[in-house]
């Protein structure tokens, strides 16, 4: 059986994806900012899209209000979505999941996989999450090789994460090579999951020896089951979690575990999924200040999931210009926000 006939669709995703946008984008429902690309390598060669987008700088901050006896509700964008970018439920019958597109897209028709009820970003994914991701990835392709979508997850206070309700999020790779500036650029987890196993471990982990921070993926050696699934994801996370003990008990004057009250987890990470794998990123920070020679600040970066998908944005005229001029930045950016994989640390595990 199709995945599209698993989600229930009568059409095609890809169409309903685009047509939802064009009309959101049309309406004013959604506002698609413009970004500049350049392509920005490691040390080691590894390439990174990188998008300047300034009209993000200017969007306004909400004014802090005194505080009132019964403080307002956080409001949720996927309880009960805008029908103007509420795309479909799914599957849609019994749904357990709803699809919505992202309002302030940097890429085109970015768009959202939500719980139906308000489960916790912060808790662990349950199968039917990643049963519903599957079929959307699998759902994309199935009309065209030429259409692709990368999935991807953020969990935890370092990790991008910015709305409680359990959410993953997808990008159409088509869109992600709209501009020729991004030649010569592939999404980080292909060249994971186009790496080296695990030594010296039962694991069958991959990793990348170019990427500076540790990560932990798997390929699919056949179209997985929801079982199949749900059981690579707690074989790696674990893989994950151990990674960040082992710094902590390295280290532990740079990085704590969460509190796990209410069934969150201890860390912070990101998940990437395509069709062929899967991988997930630990993390330690959210980001790292850009400094100037004389130490004065240049500005904060914040990466989220799209790391693995060899993705990063910025705001700031000055932090565009410092990238792409000083290849060593991209290197210490990455160190900073993953757990390093160094001797002492990812080499206990892998």
């Amino acid at each position: 059986m199709s995945r599209k006939m698993l989600l229930g669709l009568t059409e095609s995703l890809p169409s309903l994806v685009e047509a939802k946008f064009t009309t959101a984008k049309a309406s004013s429902s959604l506002l698609c900012s413009p970004t500049e690309l350049s392509i920005i390598r490691t040390s080691t060669g590894i390439p990174f899209q990188l998008r300047y987008c300034p009209s993000l700088a200017k969007k306004p901050i909400p004014k802090l209000e005194a505080p009132t006896p019964t403080p307002k509700k956080h409001f949720d964008p996927f309880d009960n979505p805008s029908p103007d970018l509420h795309i479909i439920d799914i599957p849609t019958t019994n749904p357990t999941h709803l699809l919505v597109l992202n309002k302030f897209p940097i890429i085109a028709e970015h768009f959202i996989l939500a719980t139906k009820t308000n489960k916790q970003q912060t808790h662990i994914l349950e199968q039917d999450d990643l049963e519903a991701t599957y079929a959307c990835l699998k759902a994309w392709s199935e009309d065209s090789e030429q259409k692709r979508l990368f999935a991807f997850f953020n969990s935890g206070d370092y990790s991008g994460a910015s709305q409680p309700h359990r959410h993953l999020q997808f990008l159409p790779v088509e869109h992600m090579r709209d501009k020729e500036a991004a030649n010569g650029w592939d999404l980080l987890i292909d060249l994971i999951l186009t790496g080296e196993e695990s030594a010296g471990t039962s694991s069958r982990a991959l990793r990348n020896p170019n990427i500076p921070f540790a990560h932990f993926g798997r390929k699919f050696d056949s179209e997985p089951t929801g079982e199949q699934l749900f059981s690579i994801y707690k074989e790696l996370y674990g893989q994950a979690k151990d990674a960040v003990n082992d710094f902590i008990a390295k280290r532990p004057s740079e990085s704590a575990l969460h509190s796990t009250e209410g069934g969150d987890s201890p860390i912070s990470y990101n998940l990437a999924i395509t069709i062929e794998g899967m991988v997930v990123l630990p993390r330690r920070s959210e980001g790292t200040m850009l400094k100037r020679p004389d130490g004065s600040e240049i500005g904060f970066v914040a990466l989220n999931g799209t790391t693995l998908g060899g993705t990063m944005m910025v705001k700031h005229q000055e932090e565009w210009d410092v990238l792409r001029s000083q290849q060593g930045k991209l290197d210490s950016i990455l160190n900073a926000i993953g757990i390093p994989r160094d001797a002492e640390t990812y080499k206990s595990r892998v």
